[in-house]
């Protein structure tokens, strides 16, 4: 298919860095990406390999219309500031690309948003509203939670012999970042996605106490699963030096968790990546 330009919204992030060398793995002309974000000092070398680099705050509207000037399709990906402001901040995006003419939006949500009972859920699913009262072509990539938020934490897992969370036995569909991104670069280049909601996740789920399991047969260490109430958990968490808004959010995630809000048997990813996702024990090896 012949594209106009791609805009990667959060290519100074982890995933947004990931989708934009997705795009470049699938072909993309590096010319043919417009690679956004607030500090975009921390992009310069993709500026350097002939990709766009333009800055978007997503709180600054006319910065937003510059930075998608000329575009075809974007990627939004959820920012990354107090939840109070997520939503308005996805609003103000969503109205620049309408502006710019972008023929579709890809957006990351996150799994079951529709239903969802968390605080990041309501976000998600105000912003997935949004997109639908606005009349925004659109695909839903409802990403379950990263395998990273896990392997980032091994050093102080390790250490304290614990896993500690509020999400009971809840089974949690956790995926790499570099499959979501993936996932969302296969939507950006190809057609067929327009009004798809994806459901999207790992082939294997697992329960906390498993994933303490698991680390242990990695590790050749015992580690138990130390499962909290929510609020014991924000205190964890805020103890171990989160702020305490991210903490109670955190927590409150866990929360969805021990209700099935991770979980997805959909089989999405996979078949839009083409393979089987990274799996948690390769993560565990990996790391």
């Amino acid at each position: 298919m012949t594209l106009m330009p791609i805009v990667v919204t959060g290519a100074t992030g982890q995933l947004g860095r990931l989708t934009v060398e997705a795009l470049l793995r699938r072909g993309i002309p590096a010319a043919d990406i417009i690679a956004t974000g607030r500090d975009i000092a921390r992009i310069k070398d993709l500026s350097d390999r002939g990709i766009t680099v333009r800055r978007a705050d997503f709180a600054d509207t006319d910065g937003l219309a510059e930075a998608f000037a000329g575009a075809d399709r974007l990627l939004l990906i959820s920012a990354s500031v107090p939840v109070g402001e997520r939503v308005a901040h996805h609003c103000r995006v969503i109205d620049a690309a309408a502006s710019a003419g972008v023929s579709l939006v890809a957006y990351t949500s996150t799994t079951h948003a529709d239903t969802a009972t968390t605080v990041l859920g309501a976000t998600h699913r105000e912003t997935e509203e949004y997109l639908r009262d606005r009349a925004t072509p659109s695909v839903l990539l409802r990403n379950s939670w990263y395998l990273e938020n896990y392997t980032g934490r091994l050093p102080q897992i390790l250490q304290h012999g614990a896993v500690a969370g509020a999400a009971g036995e809840g089974r949690i569909s956790a995926a790499s970042r570099a499959d979501y991104a993936e996932a969302a670069a296969v939507v950006l280049t190809t057609e067929g996605h327009t009004g798809a909601v994806y459901e999207l996740g790992g082939d294997a789920s697992f329960t906390l106490t498993e994933l303490a399991a698991a680390i242990s047969a990695a590790a050749g260490q015992q580690v138990a699963y130390a499962d909290l109430p929510v609020a014991d958990f924000a205190r964890t968490l805020a103890a171990a030096g989160l702020p305490a808004e991210l903490a109670e959010v955190l927590a409150d995630a866990d929360r969805g968790m021990s209700r099935g809000e991770m979980y997805t048997d959909s089989g999405d990813l996979r078949r839009l990546i083409g393979r089987p996702p990274v799996t948690l024990a390769e993560a565990l090896a990996g790391a």
